[in-house]
């Protein structure tokens, strides 16, 4: 059996290799869009005494939000002394999960479209090959579920702390009488939701290529063979 490198790119024409090729795109979306941002919200602080002070909150990948200082080093506000004060949450953990699955599943698509477009004569002449396709492409649908859940969750908890209540309930200042906070300049978090919808699209597109991948295995095949046509009835010999 050859077994080396041999450029076909007909693959690219079909179902398998195709929907790959979309794997590798929309994986790119969706890490990208997530692990590459920076926003700040402006908050502007309303003084009793007709004064306005004005803080921002810079908050970026892979929000660690407990790390970001809303106020840094001990200042006046409002003439009130106010200490250090850094914002409440921590989504770095479902943010890394999601960002960390569409990276894999980025090189696991190239690497798979190098398998289709070279040694397609031996993926499709062993077993192994489109076996280990199959579960590792039924393990990354699991996957962009569960991260793509997680960060949904997580980005809300983004959204809620970075909102006016979050803010208020996150500066002791805020809580006096007679000063108003509120975030009067938010940061545009467009590409957050499109990496969310980027994510369960990744799921539904790994989903579909799970059954073309699976047409290539043994098992798809040995179904059909232990299945015969219905047997061919025999006519008698005339007499």
């Amino acid at each position: 059996m050859m077994t080396g490198f041999r450029l076909n790119l007909s693959p690219l024409k079909e179902p398998l290799g195709f929907v790959k090729l979309v794997e590798w795109l929309t994986a790119i979306f969706a890490f990208g869009s997530c692990g590459g941002f920076s926003g700040r919200n402006i908050i502007s602080l309303f003084c009793g005494d007709g004064r306005n002070e004005t803080l921002n909150a810079n908050f970026n990948y892979p929000f660690r939000l407990s790390e970001v200082p809303l106020i840094d080093g001990n200042t006046t506000l409002c003439n009130r002394s106010v200490v250090t004060t850094h914002m409440v949450g921590d989504s770095t953990s479902s943010a890394e999960f999601f960002v960390g699955v569409g990276i894999i599943c980025f090189l696991y698509s190239m690497a798979a479209l190098l398998v289709y477009l070279g040694y397609m004569h031996v993926y499709k002449d062993s077993d192994f090959g489109p076996i280990f396709d199959f579960v590792i492409t039924a393990i990354l649908v699991f996957l962009w579920l569960v991260c793509s859940s997680a960060w949904a969750k997580g980005l809300q908890n983004v959204k809620d702390a970075t909102d006016t209540e979050g803010i208020s309930d996150t500066l002791a200042l805020c809580k006096g009488t007679n000063i108003t906070c509120e975030v009067t300049e938010f940061a545009s978090v467009r590409a957050l939701n499109i990496s969310v919808v980027f994510g369960y699209l990744n799921m539904f597109v790994w989903a579909g290529n799970a059954w073309f991948v699976y047409k290539e295995t043994r098992w798809h095949a040995q179904k059909f063979s232990s299945h015969p046509g219905p047997a061919r009835q025999q006519v008698p010999a005339p007499i």
